[in-house]
């Protein structure tokens, strides 16, 4: 019964900011003058035929995968009570490293795409690490310092994008980096979805789905079955206690900002080596500050932080969709904000509901009879 009731109380956040969302959304969409239920008809259309649905399908899984990564890497943040709002940063700087790195040298496939995956994730490792040495020494915030960073980051890309790293001639409409060759680029899956019988479709499935299903299994036995974990929670919940269990909070802290710049600069590199195959002025960027809200919507959960990607995955598809039916694409970041805030609340609610439970199942317990021996001492006294 136990277990069911956590199960009930870890659904009732998301299923509450959902139904919340949705009438929050749809008075907007009243209040803008079209009808609700027609956006409800174009979000879930996918189309009449396999070929449509499946490119919907793709469409939806290409943007969820650098979605969930963002959500891994500040939930890791999050287990401790870090705010890493660098993401965005981070995965940026890391992207153009990457790019450049695998432009620079030629190996075999399997080297050239690990060379390029090890360099992303030290870069971003090393950019989200200064905020962590310079909490543990200066005691300077994460969130200040992650945010100044995000700047420093965003300009040097900018700069390494325009200088160094250019690789397009003058005058080109777009700014870029030189193309991966042949060896740092990840077939994606639209063979396999053909060998399983299922219509391909238009747009390539990334390849780099796979390694990101693989990183969010490793993050979930870190998190919940290894001695990491348990120091990661614990340092977070109560550093002192931490420290007096044998815990270094103080090293914990800058090994939680380590591994989440680590993953973090993993977010870029769906697009880099499965799409674009360079770094430009057009790249995605917002990932960062939108794995933030994934991550809430999931708990920081690996599993409901993929739940909560393929949920942004899916409004964002839905954005053209709506336009085409005459209702602003804005309404999609609308809904997905009212989705963030409802879970931020619902999150509380459920956090109060547990601990009034808790608090009312050990105030029933009844208290141990004493022993014989103090039974007799009582009636002594």
């Amino acid at each position: 019964m136990n277990v069911v009731r956590r199960v009930g109380l870890a659904l009732l956040a998301p299923a509450i900011a959902l139904v919340v969302a949705a009438i929050i959304s749809a008075f907007v969409i009243l209040a803008i003058g079209e009808d609700p239920l027609v956006a409800l008809r174009e979000l879930v259309n996918f189309g009449d035929n396999s070929a449509s649905q499946m490119q919907a399908v793709a469409v939806i899984l290409n943007r969820a995968i650098p979605l969930f990564l963002a959500g891994l890497a500040v939930s890791i943040g999050f287990r401790m009570g870090l705010f890493n709002i660098g993401v965005e940063g981070q995965y940026r700087l890391a992207t153009i490293m990457a790019a450049w790195v695998g432009t620079a040298v030629v190996l075999p496939r399997p080297v050239q795409l690990l060379l390029i995956i090890v360099v992303a994730m030290a870069v971003g490792a090393i950019w989200a690490g200064i905020a962590g040495i310079l909490k543990v020494t200066r005691g300077v915030s994460e969130v200040i310092s992650t945010i100044m960073l995000n700047f420093i980051a965003i300009g040097l890309a900018s700069y390494l994008l325009t200088g160094p790293f250019r690789g397009t001639p003058e005058g080109s409409l777009t700014v870029a980096t030189e193309d991966l060759p042949e060896s740092g680029r990840l077939p994606g899956l639209n063979g396999v979805m053909a060998s399983l019988g299922l219509a391909e479709p238009r747009s390539e499935l990334y390849g780099f789905l796979i390694p990101a299903i693989v990183v969010g299994v490793l993050v979930a036995i870190l998190v919940k079955r290894t001695r990491f974990g348990f120091d990661l929670k614990a340092s977070g919940l109560n550093p002192t206690a931490a420290t007096a269990s044998g815990v270094n909070a103080r090293a914990m802290v800058v090994k939680a900002m380590l591994l989440s710049g680590a993953l973090a600069g993993l977010i870029g590199l769906p697009d880099l080596v499965g799409d674009t195959y360079h770094y430009g002025t057009e790249f995605t960027s917002g990932l960062g500050f939108l794995g933030i809200a994934v991550a809430l919507l999931g708990r920081n959960n690996p599993l409901g932080i993929a739940f909560g990607a393929l949920l942004f995955g899916f409004l964002d598809r839905a954005a053209l969709s709506l336009q085409f039916a005459g209702i602003p694409s804005q309404v999609v970041t609308i809904i997905q904000g009212t989705i963030v805030l409802a879970v931020v609340i619902a999150n509380e609610v459920a956090r109060r509901i547990a601990i009034r439970q808790a608090e009312r199942t050990g105030a029933n317990l009844p208290t141990a009879r004493p022993a014989a021996g103090e039974q007799q001492a009582t009636v002594v006294q």
